[in-house]
């Protein structure tokens, strides 16, 4: 199959555009972020420089949540959902009358 020039022949490009789009990085800033501006005034006193802090600054915004509400949200989703098909498979199976084959040890 030939290809049109210009059109993608790496792996998986299938002549689309890129799955994702990077956001621009002046976007971001530490300035606001408490526990970003103590961590880069931490390193100056030091007299070193990271220049990638900014990449950080995505963790501390407000709809992330904290890493508890984080945790909470990972471990529990499914929960409500888990418990309710818990239930209604022991109610079919009460219902339909299954019987308990361990009843006679």
């Amino acid at each position: 199959m030939d290809k049109k020039r210009g059109e993608s022949t790496k792996m998986g490009g299938h002549g689309h555009g890129p799955p994702y789009k990077i956001p621009d990085h002046t976007k971001f800033s530490i300035t606001g972020i408490p526990q970003l501006e103590e961590l880069e005034k931490a390193l100056k006193a030091k007299g070193l420089r990271d220049p990638w802090i900014r990449n950080e600054a995505w963790r501390y915004h407000p709809g992330f949540g904290s890493k508890w509400a984080r945790a909470n949200k990972a471990l529990f989703r499914g929960l409500p959902l888990g418990l309710a098909l818990a239930l209604v498979t022991v109610g079919v199976s009460k219902m339909f009358g299954a019987k308990d084959e361990h009843g006679h040890h």
